[in-house]
């Protein structure tokens, strides 16, 4: 019976691949403020702006790649269940080819209802437009989960680490939550990494941290889980 390994990543891992992370030290995003184009106030006070916004980011994964980082996670499929848990709303791990994604923030190459977030468009990498509506007539919006939204997908998410026999961690501050206490639900017999350049402000008792970025630690935990587990 094969073991579960529950992956959880943030933005560290798609920083390597071009993508800008959240929470620069300049406080912006893309040039933008993040209290601009991360909730839904600012939506319905410029839709355009937001919109814009997230259409550029779209347009950026066509030509983004993912990394070793993302790659070496593909590595762990023929021996084990795996789960990828990520806050990132690219679809970079979809691209390395791992086939079981949570994506607890949204996703970028999808649209859903203003009115109801759970119809959603697979819009891949199109512009959405004012021209673009749901089925009563409704505008579009990015399918992202916003700051002060409900994160539907964290239930599924959690049933997924409870039953983890191995969690690795990568590329994530560990104190933005809901998504850092999810590591909590985590069974106590449960072998955790961590891989990170910078060592996070929290408990890592019980966790092995590897102080490396994403595409040279995520080989590292691979190569020792795949050696311990022949």
């Amino acid at each position: 019976m094969k073991k579960n390994v529950v992956v959880l990543t943030g933005a560290g891992i798609s920083a390597e691949s071009g993508i800008k992370t959240f929470r620069d030290s300049d406080g912006l995003w893309e040039n933008y403020r993040i209290e601009d184009v991360a909730n839904y106030d600012s939506f319905e006070k410029d839709s355009e702006l937001v919109t814009k916004f997230y259409n550029a980011r779209r347009r950026q994964l066509t030509t983004t790649e993912p990394n070793e980082g993302h790659k070496q996670l593909v590595r762990l499929e023929d021996k084990f269940n795996v789960v990828v848990i990520t806050q990132n709303v690219d679809n970079l791990h979809e691209k390395a080819g791992s086939k079981k994604i949570i994506h607890l923030h949204g996703e970028l190459t999808k649209a859903c209802s203003v009115s109801d977030t759970t119809e959603i468009y697979d819009i891949g990498y199109h512009d959405i437009t004012p021209m673009d509506v749901d089925k009563n007539g409704d505008m579009l919006r990015p399918f992202i989960v916003w700051f002060g939204e409900a994160v539907p997908m964290l239930e599924p998410a959690i049933a997924e680490v409870q039953k983890a026999d191995i969690l690795i961690i990568i590329g994530t501050s560990l104190v933005v939550y809901p998504a850092a206490g999810l590591m909590h639900y985590a069974p106590k017999n449960c072998k955790k990494y961590l891989v990170d350049p910078k060592r996070p402000d929290a408990d890592l008792s019980g966790i092995t941290f590897i102080q490396e970025k994403a595409s040279v630690g995520v080989k590292q935990v691979v190569d020792e889980i795949l050696a311990q587990n022949q």
